[in-house]
């Protein structure tokens, strides 16, 4: 009897030496070992040859490349949990399956929203560069004071099963926790997590002291915090970012807190990443992190396992556990 044939799998930046490892014994795969990203060319050069591609979220997968895919492409395996980077529509159309990695990065986030909740409002980033400037002339009872957490209030956009991690964290150092979500949470989480439902997002924005953003970027989150909404925060309240740049319009958030208007950021996503607005990077009330959330040697683990499951679903004739359906996003 004839083996059968391994489906070419073609990988768009370098993974966990262990994954390529195990993803060569499983499949025919072209590696990029040089993990330079791919120009649009080569990806729809990948796309019109391989059965399976598997980018990352710094490849945009849009409707002009994915209509140049051949017949032979069916499955995107995202190494990813977010898909804005992929038009989910067009991949339908053209009867290509799309996967990501859910749940697996989950504490990692949560983990960084919490150091950046911290880092924020005590000042971290701002301490450490005069330490290292040698700048520092000893303790002073009113040098360089930030603001204390315990018993302020924290606004979640997004109680999914980030802003729920993010929200129990928060409950342990003191915080009262609200959220604002598409919908609201059953009793029993809201009763766990001692978390208070705003509907109106407006209204929460103009009554927390640290907002958090876990929502996923979609074309009903672009700028979800424009201007206007941002303008509804207090002078002394935090804004953190953990989520996509895309949510928050970065070009107002630099104005708001160049003017004072908002009291300080905290961010590890951007716009146009890895491009930062030049005048961001200019303040001290803020904390920059070059998209760090992610970045545990056991969640891209977690995450390559992920993918390889997805891809031998596939390949065998299953429909793979982390199939993204476009009405879910």
């Amino acid at each position: 009897m004839a083996r059968k044939k391994k489906p070419l799998v073609v990988v768009t930046r370098k993974l966990p030496d262990a994954v390529e490892t195990r993803m060569m014994e499983l499949f025919d795969v072209r590696l990029n070992l040089d993990d330079k990203p791919m120009s649009r060319a080569v990806l729809a050069e990948a796309m019109k040859t391989a059965d399976v591609l598997v980018p990352t979220v710094t490849d945009t997968i849009d409707s002009s490349l994915i209509s140049q895919a051949g017949k032979k492409m069916r499955l995107i395996a995202n190494y990813g949990t977010g898909v804005d980077n992929i038009d989910l529509a067009a991949a339908r159309r053209k009867g290509i399956t799309v996967t990501n990695t859910p749940d697996v990065l989950t504490e990692d986030t949560a983990d960084m929203t919490m150091a950046l909740i911290l880092a924020v409002p005590r000042r971290l980033a701002e301490g450490e560069r005069v330490l290292r400037s040698g700048k520092w002339e000893g303790w002073s009872p009113n040098w360089m004071l930030g603001h204390r957490i315990y018993g302020k209030r924290l606004g979640i956009i997004g109680m999914g099963r980030i802003g729920r991690a993010v929200a129990k964290r928060a409950l342990g150092f003191g915080l009262s926790i609200h959220y604002h979500n598409r919908h609201r949470v059953h009793e029993d989480v809201e009763a766990e997590l001692e978390a208070t439902y705003w509907e109106s997002l407006d209204q929460m924005l103009a009554r927390m002291d640290i907002i958090s953003v876990n929502c996923p970027h979609t074309p009903a989150t672009y700028h979800l915090l424009s201007e206007r909404r941002l303008k509804h925060l207090q002078p002394h309240a935090f804004v953190v970012n953990t989520s996509r740049g895309e949510v928050v319009d970065e070009n107002a958030l630099t104005r708001l807190l160049r003017a004072g208007a908002i009291g300080g950021a905290g961010l590890d996503v951007f716009e146009n990443e890895p491009a930062v607005n030049p005048r961001l990077l200019e303040l001290d009330n803020v904390v920059l992190l070059p998209h760090l959330s992610s970045a545990t040697v056991e969640g891209r683990m977690d995450m390559g396992e992920k993918v390889l499951v997805n891809i031998k679903s596939f390949a065998d004739g299953h429909k793979p556990p982390d199939r993204v359906l476009v009405e879910s996003f």
